[in-house]
């Protein structure tokens, strides 16, 4: 087991919010929290446009591939975020559970998802001081 907090971010296709989560996450705690996101019913690839807006703010999550909801993710995290993924998300006693309601990038260009992306960093920032875990570069 990990010293270090885990959150596991979960959207119906693991496509876009959630990996734009996962990846700001993973940069801006500088390694201190581990990451996890899934999706219910998980697309066959990340979302080209989430990909590129997170780019623009020096994130690649190129290598990054919509992954399934598992229970074992869930228990082995000690927060949940949810995206819009309503009853599909098990629900486990003693974690930590948050639903972020955030437009869904599916589907939509560049210029619709940076704000999205934006508001998904706050977030995080948010999220990130909540675990006492210090804010690294913030891009």
């Amino acid at each position: 087991m990990s010293d270090k907090p885990s959150v596991l971010f979960v959207c119906v296709h693991n496509a876009g919010r959630s990996q734009m989560a996962a990846g700001f996450l993973q940069h801006l705690s500088g390694g201190a929290v581990e990451v996890r996101s899934a999706g219910s019913e998980p697309a066959d690839q990340v979302n080209p446009s989430a990909v590129e807006a997170m780019r623009e703010v020096g994130i690649d999550i190129t290598a990054e591939t919509p992954k399934v909801l598992t229970t074992e993710a869930v228990q082995a995290s000690d927060v949940v975020i949810t995206m819009g993924c309503g009853d599909t998300c098990p629900f486990y006693p003693g974690k930590r559970y948050e639903d972020w309601v955030l437009e869904d990038p599916a589907g939509k260009g560049v210029e619709a998802v940076r704000p999205i992306r934006d508001e998904i960093r706050g977030r995080v920032v948010a999220l990130i001081e909540s675990l006492d875990v210090p804010v690294q570069e913030q891009p």
